[in-house]
Order: C-alpha cells, then sequence, then structure tokens
C-alpha cells in the first residue's frame, strides 16, 4: 500500500470533526417524532448512516434524489446496478436502500396474517392495500372467503395488462370454486393512476357478480387499490345493488 492510499484508509477510519453529532441528531428526532418534518434527503440520510459509518451522506443522499428525478419512491424502486452508479453508494447500501420498500412489504403482509376476518369494507381495503399498494404492475386478485368472512385464500388471476376476454371471468370463477368460498372479494389495483373505476371495470364487476350468484358464490366486494394510502370499493359506493 502506498503512502496516497494509507492516507485515504485513515481518512476513511477518521469521523470528520461534527458529523457523529449530526448523525446522532437525525436519529434523535426520528426516536421523537419519527419521520414528522423530515425532507426526503434527510430521510435517505438516516438510511444511509446506517451502511456507510465513516462518510458525510448528505451529499450522496441528495445525489441519489437528483439522479432519479428528486423522487423517493424513484430511489427506492432502483435496482441495485444504478443505485451503485452514484457515486459514495456501494453494495452494502444499495442493498439497504433495496431492502426498505420489501420490508415493508414482508411486514405489512404479516401484520395482517394476524387480522383475516373481514368483517368491514374498511378492513378488506387495508388488506389490499399492503398486498397491491406497491406493485409496480397491474393486477388482478381475489379474496376466497367462508361462511364467517375468514380468508381462506388470497389467489393472483392476472398480473400485467388486464385482460377482460371471456377466459378471464372463467379464471376467476374457477379460482373461487377451487378453494371452495362462499363469497369472494375481487380486487385489483391502478398503478398509475386513481381509484376511480373505468367503465370496463363497472361492466365486469356487474358480470362476474351475476357469474357467480348461480354458483351460490356472494361478491361482498370489488375493491380498487390506487397506492397505499388510497381505494375504492363499490360496496360502499352502491356499486354491486
Amino acid at each position: 500500500m502506498g503512502n496516497s492510499d494509507r492516507a485515504e484508509a485513515k481518512k476513511e477510519m477518521t469521523v470528520q470533526p461534527g458529523l457523529e453529532g449530526h448523525r446522532q441528531r437525525l436519529r434523535q428526532r426520528f426516536r421523537m417524532d419519527g419521520l414528522a418534518g423530515f425532507h426526503d434527503h434527510e430521510i435517505l440520510e438516516l438510511l444511509l448512516t446506517f451502511a456507510i459509518p465513516r462518510r458525510d451522506v448528505k451529499p450522496i443522499a441528495k445525489a441519489l434524489l437528483a439522479s432519479f428525478g428528486s423522487n423517493l419512491a424513484a430511489v427506492f424502486d432502483a435496482s441495485a446496478e444504478d443505485l451503485e452508479r452514484c457515486p459514495g453508494v456501494g453494495a452494502q447500501a444499495a442493498v439497504l436502500i433495496r431492502l426498505l420498500p420489501r420490508l415493508f412489504d414482508a411486514y405489512q403482509a404479516s401484520r395482517w396474517q394476524r387480522e383475516q376476518t373481514f368483517t368491514s369494507a374498511a378492513d378488506a381495503a387495508g388488506f389490499l392495500s399492503a398486498l397491491l399498494g406497491t406493485e409496480r404492475n397491474e393486477i388482478f386478485c381475489v379474496l376466497a372467503l367462508d361462511s364467517q368472512n375468514r380468508l381462506i385464500a388470497v389467489e393472483k388471476i392476472q398480473e400485467g395488462s388486464v385482460n377482460r376476454t371471456a377466459v378471464f371471468p372463467r379464471l376467476i370463477v374457477e379460482a373461487s370454486l377451487r378453494h371452495r368460498a362462499t363469497a369472494v372479494i375481487l380486487a385489483h389495483n391502478h398503478p398509475g393512476g386513481g381509484a376511480q373505476p373505468s367503465q370496463a371495470d363497472r361492466q365486469l364487476t356487474r358480470r362476474l357478480k351475476l357469474l357467480l350468484k348461480d354458483l351460490d358464490i356472494v361478491v361482498h366486494d370489488h375493491i380498487i387499490v390506487a397506492g397505499p394510502n388510497q381505494h375504492y370499493s363499490f360496496a360502499q359506493q352502491g356499486g354491486l345493488e
């Protein structure tokens, strides 16, 4: 190792004056108030302190936002390869950034395993927001329920551009029968837009309700999810009458 390499290594091992205090203040703010009042770059900065221990990570956090259009979600959705192209972001930091939204998905799925009986549209919407709210592709799924409205199974029927041809309702009917459901909740997401149903959504809902009614299977709801905090319930809006 040459002198310049030794100097650089020594620099990496030395905590910059005031840096540790700044990190502690970020962590204390989070302990006191969560992420309330945090700017996007401060959220990334706090996260990066756990992967990059001895550098000022504020410039790295700002560079990440600049690289992905000043969009926090775009940073978390970026590939590991793209993240590592940003100066200062190594493999460890890239893995941590990629892990966070997937960890949230796993947390939500685990959380809802404790609450598997749906007594209201709000219960179902909360479950489906956790299931579909962060998906990047459109997904149509069926929640199969027993006579006590307990969840039997969740089956994803189709992913991508939903094809509402004759075969699509057949797949939903087959899934409902396969799980011996006495009732179902239909659901799909709108990854790129609002939760309001299209005319095709309304027509499909009416058709499925009639098809399943002939099999003594009740359609309790059709819920459209648009992001983690926005949904439309056909049952709440009178769309199943």
